[in-house]
């Protein structure tokens, strides 16, 4: 495990004329709150939970083994031994992956690595990282992720750390594979992976079935450890005790045993070369009883595989049908009903934007009369669905157009029907994001039957439909101050849009932003600079929103006078929100793309506004503008898009064929 204790010991415990200390003798009954323990086991492997290592990383962990993991000479030893062999400059992307409290990252920056980034999977020993990190001023991103599934841009570092014997956890030996592939996706051309592991030919044969030690004046730790049935791994128990209050947990955990045979095996495998294995790592520790798999290890270095460029590797699909809004039917949420002058404009930079990008041939659909006859005459190789205006520019049935395509068996970017029929109602994405933990505005849900005046409890408010997208039903009256504004445009939207139910929101009142996502889980994430709302030349008579104006209107101040601009928010806060977009990314079943929206209340803590699954594509959007601030052209951002949502595709197609052979 993670710089754990999983070895040799053999310290008696006390005696007090032969019998234990009276707090250490067993209560008849637990006290509340405190983990029973199993009692005596005879067979670890079967108690050990697949995914121990969610849990067991806390302040527990680093008690247990903090003679080890927090002292900071094992530390600086160790990146003494890194850099001498593994050749790393200060100017290198380093990711310190399974990073755990961050003692290794920090480390680096100390020594004046300026691009350093930690990610863990335990929340715990995440957020102490950071705490530890800014008590120093050392400039340190850390992020929570699974190491199978690195959400980091693809060739983004120089080099891939896995320290502290954390490699190894998964219960089948194709997860640790996994985790190299996500490594060679993020690593660039040639980019150093480095791992430190416990030596498993020597573990096998000199750990101790049972030890036991104090770790401070009152708690100390009972172990047991035995192989696995397959002799793969070593299965480990501990018993932690405080001596006055008893069991304190009683835990699981295991670590596959690699030796330098096997791990060449694994590496070489997935595609890295120049394994080599560097011997002679010393660990101290001022208790100096039990340094488990710490007592002996080895470090691994390989190099990464070269990248083909981008251009050489080509599209997987390069027939791509372009699938849009049609122009000859009405349009209701455009200014005036219809396509105008300035839709007409996008549609050719859009065009032009897509001429840029090598190796592709674009066609176009936007006849919604012939469309499924269309589709079946010329069956598209892969659609670009940029149709957000919805089947005969309906935005009910914007869901229709991937319907039609999973009907033909058409592959296309984009989300899936059953995603954007969630995400058309806020209310149900709401719900989603609060069961998430993510925070969201007060709200009242009314619905179409509901005939009494929902008056909100607080003022001001805001009052929107509750399903619809491109801000229809949001303008300058939308923010309600008091009880005849909120009865009168209850009764407005009631009117304009029958048949809709309405939100009685919370008004938030703080900056505004939006995340950006190219990308898929298992894939990775692009994750653009956060963006932010700029209100301050927007007259002081009007409420600061984004109105249905600010899309369609461009004589509307709320069209010419509110600017985008990068996030000035701090880190913590644009790290949260983009944590929170991933995880409504997935639990949402969004595909390729996503745009997310927040604003902060007056007391500064940020909320959920929107998920928006196919973003809106224009080239003077939210979207793209925040692909500008990642130095990204018009045509880079459709690019990405495609080339996400082809990887995708062309893997769940592999996947398929393999299932279809196993069979």
């Amino acid at each position: 495990m993670a710089n754990s204790d999983s070895g040799s010991g053999n310290a008696q415990p006390p005696s007090t004329n032969g019998n234990p200390p009276r707090a250490l003798r067993p209560r008849a009954t637990p006290r509340p709150g405190v983990p029973r323990t199993l009692g005596p086991v005879s067979d670890l492997e079967r108690h050990l939970p697949h995914d121990w290592w969610r849990t067991l990383f806390n302040a527990v962990y680093l008690q247990t083994d903090g003679d080890v993991v927090e002292d900071n000479r094992n530390t600086s030893r160790e990146m003494d031994e890194i850099l001498r062999f593994a050749g790393l400059d200060p100017g290198d992307r380093i990711l310190d992956l399974c990073c755990g409290q961050g003692r290794h990252a920090i480390e680096l920056a100390r020594r004046g690595f300026t691009h350093v980034t930690g990610m863990d999977r335990s929340r715990y020993l995440v957020r102490l990282a950071r705490r530890r990190a800014r008590r120093e001023n050392l400039d340190i991103v850390f992020k929570e992720g699974d190491a199978r599934q690195v959400r980091l841009p693809e060739a983004s570092f120089d080099a891939v750390l896995i320290l502290g014997n954390s490699f190894g956890y998964f219960e089948r030996p194709e997860d640790d594979a996994e985790v190299l592939s996500a490594i060679r996706r993020i690593s660039r051309s040639g980019a150093t992976l480095v791992l430190d592991l416990t030596d498993g030919d020597w573990v096998k044969t000199h750990f101790e079935p049972r030890s036991w030690e104090w770790i401070d004046r009152d708690h100390f730790v009972n172990r047991e450890r035995a192989l696995s049935a397959d002799g793969t791994r070593l299965v480990c128990r501990e018993v932690v005790t405080n001596a006055e209050k008893g069991v304190i947990a009683d835990q699981f955990y295991a670590e596959r045993l690699y030796n330098p045979e096997s791990i060449t095996k694994l590496l070489e495998g997935a595609g890295f070369h120049e394994v080599r294995i560097h011997h002679g790592v010393e660990t101290e520790s001022e208790r100096n009883q039990d340094l488990g798999m710490m007592s002996r290890r080895f470090f691994v270095t390989a190099v990464a595989p070269a990248r083909a460029p981008r251009s050489a590797r080509g599209p997987i699909y390069p027939n791509v049908t372009v699938l849009m809004g049609d122009p000859r039917l009405p349009d209701p949420v455009k200014l005036g009903g219809r396509f105008n002058a300035e839709d007409m404009a996008t549609i050719v930079k859009l065009k032009e934007a897509l001429n840029q990008l090598p190796g592709y041939k674009w066609e176009y659909l936007d006849n919604h009369a012939t469309l499924i006859q269309d589709l079946r005459n010329k069956r598209p190789e892969f659609v670009l669905n940029l149709c957000d205006e919805g089947f005969n520019n309906d935005a009910f049935k914007e869901l229709h157009v991937p319907a039609i395509l999973e009907l033909l068996d058409i592959p296309y970017t984009g989300a899936a029907p059953s995603c954007l029929g969630l995400c058309y109602d806020k209310s149900l994405v709401r719900a989603v994001a609060e069961e998430l933990g993510i925070p969201v505005p007060l709200e009242t849900y009314t619905s179409p039957d509901d005939t009494a005046a929902t008056i909100p409890s607080v003022f001001p408010a805001l009052l929107k439909p509750a399903t619809g997208d491109s801000s229809i039903g949001i303008t300058q009256k939308s923010v309600v101050r008091n009880f005849e504004e909120a009865v009168s445009y209850l009764n407005y939207l009631r009117e304009t849009f029958r048949g809709r139910p309405i939100l009685v929101q919370e008004y938030l009142t703080g900056p505004e932003y939006s995340v950006g996502l190219v990308g898929n889980p298992g894939d990775g994430f692009n994750v653009f600079p956060v963006l932010e709302v700029d209100y301050s030349s927007l007259p002081k008579d009007l409420p600061p929103i984004l109105s249905y104006e600010s899309k369609w209107d461009p004589e509307s101040p709320y069209w010419t006078d509110i600017r985008y601009r990068p996030s000035r928010a701090d880190e913590d806060v644009q790290r949260r929100m983009i944590d929170a977009s991933i995880k409504l990314f997935e639990r949402l079943g969004c595909r390729d793309y996503a745009r997310v929206d927040f604003r902060a209340d007056a007391n500064g803590t940020v909320k959920l506004l929107e998920m928006n699954p196919n973003p809106g594509w224009c080239w003077d959007g939210k979207f793209n503008l925040m692909a500008g601030f990642a130095g990204h052209s018009y045509g880079d951002l459709l690019g990405m898009i495609v080339e996400a949502a082809q990887v995708r595709v062309a893997a769940a197609r592999a996947k398929s064929r393999q299932a279809a052979a196993a069979q």
